[in-house]
C-alpha cells in the first residue's frame, strides 16, 4: 500500500509541476514592488480561471494529502528508529578493579623497642 501511494504521489507531482510551466506569466512579480505596475494590479479585473489554473490547484491539494498519510504510516512502523532502540544484547557488567595496593607498610602488632639513649 505505501508504494502505491508513493507512485501515486510521484504521478501527481509530475502533473502538478507540468501544469505550472505550462501557465502562463501573470505579469508583476518582484518588478511590482517598485511601482512600475501602476494601477493596473490594484484597479485590474479578475483573471478567468483557466484548467491549467483549476489542474494545479487539485493536484496541490491530492499532493498535501498524499504525503500527509504517507507521513503517517511511515512513523507507524515497527522498526526501530535507530541503533540504539535495536533489540542488541547488553553488555557483560564490568568488573570492579582491586583496591590500590598501599605504599606504605602496615602498622605490625608487635612492640617496637625504643632506641637506647645515647651515653654521655
Amino acid at each position: 500500500m505505501y508504494t502505491a501511494l508513493l507512485i501515486l504521489l510521484l504521478l501527481v507531482a509530475l502533473v502538478m509541476t507540468t501544469s505550472i510551466l505550462l501557465q502562463a506569466g501573470q505579469g508583476g512579480g518582484l518588478a511590482s514592488l517598485g511601482g512600475g505596475s501602476g494601477t493596473e494590479m490594484v484597479m485590474g479585473g479578475r483573471q478567468a480561471t483557466t484548467l491549467l489554473h483549476t489542474v494545479t490547484w487539485w493536484c496541490a491539494g491530492i499532493f498535501l494529502f498524499l504525503s500527509l498519510v504517507l507521513t503517517i504510516m511511515s512513523s507507524r512502523t515497527s522498526a526501530p528508529r535507530s541503533i540504539l532502540e535495536g533489540g542488541q544484547d547488553q553488555p557483560a557488567p564490568v568488573q570492579q578493579a582491586p583496591l590500590p595496593i598501599q605504599s606504605s607498610p602496615a602498622p605490625t602488632t608487635t612492640p617496637q623497642t625504643p632506641a637506647p639513649a645515647p651515653n654521655r
